[in-house]
């Protein structure tokens, strides 16, 4: 029997079990279903199921683990780490449900639930979620591996305002986990990600009376005043925790579609989000707007439902990779050479940095599993492959990434992109949360049915 049939018959049989639409390889289904933004590492399942609720996904992980197969889930596909080569890969992008309680200021979303849908779901009740810059990001899983988002610095990790997980683990068993019921996978799966300990069928969050912000971004010319970023490191030094902002560096490329001020310069985009009062968002962003000539200012008060302005990512499919590195301070001298270093790399590349403490730096009423909460800053280096992640590309991040290891204290999954070692992987947590995150995954996925982006290992 052809793998190709064998992989029909498994889907075939699943479809039995499931009111979602299952797909074989070979079809065009298939390929978009197991696609997500990262298109390097793809998944190829033997099925892929597209899950229509929560009892698709016990069915699933149910038939793979009765078969010894590896199961994992995908929404959008933004974080993939390390693709699966076959088993069971459960997309739950048609999962998109959101329920708000304003009187309790939470919500209930769903494990296919973008941070747009929900923001769109609490706006009409002036509140607003703990979402990331990018509105097209799933919701769950970028909450359930810390979150640190644009209201970050004020109230903290999303995952530190999770108060209830609902998910399937290894044996198929569906669970409604909280610190009352299942105190160490609650405490591991937020900050440690669901992946390696179940598949996530749906959580409760907080939400925050945040109905507008001030923000946007300032274009800096980094040729004109190649020390802008220094002198946004001397201004965060100084900035309320209503305030979050981030820097991303780019020589932008001289093409059509991108703004005429910008194009074939090595540019600062500084973001903020302000979340005092709006009206005084333009007072505490004026000192950055004499760091360096500014070519394009988008800076407005907004809705906090048009967010995703803030950084104005874009979410094009594409293939990268990025190391990230968390520090506890930024040495201008190193960072001057990481702009020289990326600035004249043969192939793109995007420098961001994020300025963490205030709220991030506090423990949550409940403790769990967010490693590295005194760092002050998050550094990522991003390569964009075509076709390819190359040697020259892995070496730049690298060497980027040393440049403040003097200062690093650790790694974060919110802010790296592609596969990482297991050795990688602890330089996440500390190391006494490492242990209880293997001795956790031991107890609920002891023979590793469980396929994670993230590779936390059952303690034998």
């Amino acid at each position: 029997m052809s793998e190709t049939t064998n992989s029909t018959d498994m889907a075939a049989d699943l479809a039995g079990r499931v009111t979602g639409p299952v797909h074989a390889p070979g079809t065009d289904a298939y390929d978009e279903a197991r696609t997500g933004m990262q298109l390097l590492d793809r998944h190829r399942p033997d099925a892929v199921v597209e899950a229509a609720d929560a009892e698709d996904v016990r069915a699933a992980v149910a038939w793979a683990a009765e078969r010894g197969l590896p199961v994992s889930a995908q929404l959008t596909g933004h974080g993939l780490g390390a693709g699966m080569e076959s088993g069971v890969l459960v997309a739950t992008r048609r999962m998109d449900g959101v329920r708000v309680d304003p009187d309790r200021r939470t919500a209930w979303v769903e494990a296919g639930a973008t941070w747009r849908t929900v923001a769109e779901a609490a706006a009409p009740h002036g509140l607003a979620p703990l979402s990331g810059s990018a509105p097209g990001v799933g919701a769950v899983s970028y909450t359930l591996g810390g979150g640190v988002g644009l209201l970050a610095r004020r109230y903290g990790f999303a995952a530190d305002h999770v108060r209830r997980v609902d998910m399937v683990t290894a044996d198929g068993r569906p669970r409604q986990v909280t610190e009352e019921s299942e105190p160490d996978l609650f405490w591991a799966v937020r900050g440690g990600g669901a992946g390696a300990f179940g598949l996530v069928t749906g959580v409760e969050i907080g939400l925050f009376p945040v109905p507008r912000i001030y923000g946007g971004s300032l274009y800096l010319d980094m040729a004109a005043e190649p020390g802008a970023l220094e002198a946004w490191r001397r201004w965060t030094g100084s900035v309320p925790e209503e305030l979050t902002s981030g820097v991303s560096v780019m020589v932008y490329p001289d093409m059509d579609g991108l703004p005429e001020e910008l194009r074939g310069r090595q540019v600062a985009q500084v973001s903020v989000a302000w979340s005092g009062p709006p009206e005084e968002g333009p007072k505490v962003v004026e000192p950055l707007r004499s760091a360096a000539p500014v070519l394009l200012d988008t800076m407005r008060e907004m809705p906090y439902t048009e967010s995703g302005a803030v950084f104005d990512e874009h979410h094009d499919q594409a293939g990268f990779r990025g190391r990230s590195v968390l520090v506890d301070r930024l040495d201008d001298g190193a960072l001057a050479e990481l702009i020289r270093m990326t600035g004249s790399a043969p192939f793109f590349c995007v420098v961001s940095l994020r300025h963490l403490g205030g709220a991030l730096a506090r423990e949550p009423e409940v403790a769990n599993a967010v490693g590295h909460r005194g760092a002050a800053y998050a550094l990522t280096v991003m390569t964009f492959a075509d076709p390819d992640d190359t040697g020259a590309m892995r070496d730049l991040r690298e060497e980027a990434a040393a440049l403040f290891g003097e200062d690093a204290v650790g790694r974060s999954f919110t802010l790296g992109f592609g596969p990482m070692e297991e050795s990688e992987v602890r330089e996440v947590f500390d190391p006494h949360d490492y242990a209880r995150l293997t001795r956790v995954r031991a107890e609920y996925d002891p023979t590793g049915v469980l396929h994670s982006n993230r590779p936390i290992p059952p303690k034998r």
